[in-house]
């Protein structure tokens, strides 16, 4: 072997050895990488929550951005995000003086990612004021979501609250135990249902049928 080719034989080598030592610093000029995002609309950590969904709820999720993205987005990121949660120390019933139950039911789940879970119940006081107490609840985190009794107890659809329910505000949290002043003058005979809404997306959450004691 000539001085030639033995020197060639020793430079390659020395080239391999530093190709695989520096390999880390010239890897991404060389190497794309691509990210795909599993659902569109959301920042890394809600990705990462998303691939926690059950195959069901990822599926009806894909489904819903089929039919209309905004709406699919804005309730993925809510899903996705961490639960708001009612402090300890404001979750206590408040003191009431006699008071007497006139209504209560529970929440039921409307599909995978429309669901809660509690009881709600309605105290009447001997001055005719009233207090909607929701327990051990926790419904699905969505945007803007409200509470509304409505003249139908079971509805499914946005189409079933109809235009004469009570918005009885801005749900106070996503999880935990909450108090609601009801109406006085509200006919518990006629509004029989009670409904977690998303009102800018027309959404039904869950529902309660609130039945009379």
């Amino acid at each position: 072997m000539n001085i030639r080719l033995r020197a060639f034989i020793i430079f390659l080598g020395m080239l391999l050895i530093a190709v695989v030592f520096t390999f880390p610093l010239w890897r991404p000029f060389f190497v794309r990488t691509v990210v795909t995002d599993v659902f569109p609309g959301l920042n890394a950590e809600q990705q990462n929550a998303f691939l926690l969904l059950s195959d069901d709820q990822q599926q009806i999720f894909n489904d819903l951005r089929k039919e209309d993205a905004t709406i699919a987005v804005a309730m993925a990121q809510a899903a996705t995000s961490p639960d708001i949660i009612i402090p300890t120390e404001q979750q206590g019933m408040p003191t009431l003086l006699n008071p007497s139950v006139v209504a209560g039911g529970s929440f039921r789940e409307i599909d995978a990612i429309h669901t809660a879970t509690g009881t709600a119940t309605i105290y009447q006081l001997p001055d005719n004021s009233r207090l909607l107490r929701l327990e051990n609840f926790k419904v699905t985190n969505g945007p803007t979501l409200h509470i509304y009794m409505t003249r139908n107890a079971t509805p499914v659809e946005s189409k079933d609250i109809g235009t004469d329910y009570i918005d009885l505000g801005l749900l106070q949290a996503n999880v935990g135990n909450q108090n609601y002043p009801v109406p006085s003058e509200v006919d518990l005979s006629a509004y029989r249902g009670l409904v977690i809404y998303s009102a800018p997306y027309n959404v039904i959450y869950s529902t309660a049928e609130l039945r009379l004691s």
